[in-house]
């Protein structure tokens, strides 16, 4: 089962998200919210496995900075 850990605005925000996450080695997805959204304009769920949500999330707020 997949489950949400952040909502990016924008496929570039979503596209950072992701690299984050894959470079710190967890399964990670970015689906879009809108069917009749621009890829700028749409908002995208980054979901990640639901035995890896609290680790993704850590990994997410320790380099939000960086982002």
């Amino acid at each position: 089962m997949w489950v949400v850990v952040y909502m990016a605005e924008g496929k570039i925000r979503a596209e950072q998200i992701l690299d984050l996450l894959t470079g710190e080695g967890f399964l990670a997805k970015a689906k879009p919210v809108y069917k009749n959204t621009g890829p700028e304009e749409n908002l995208y769920e980054i979901i990640v496995p639901k035995s890896e949500v609290s680790e993704a999330h850590k990994a997410i707020e320790e380099c939000r900075h960086l982002l």
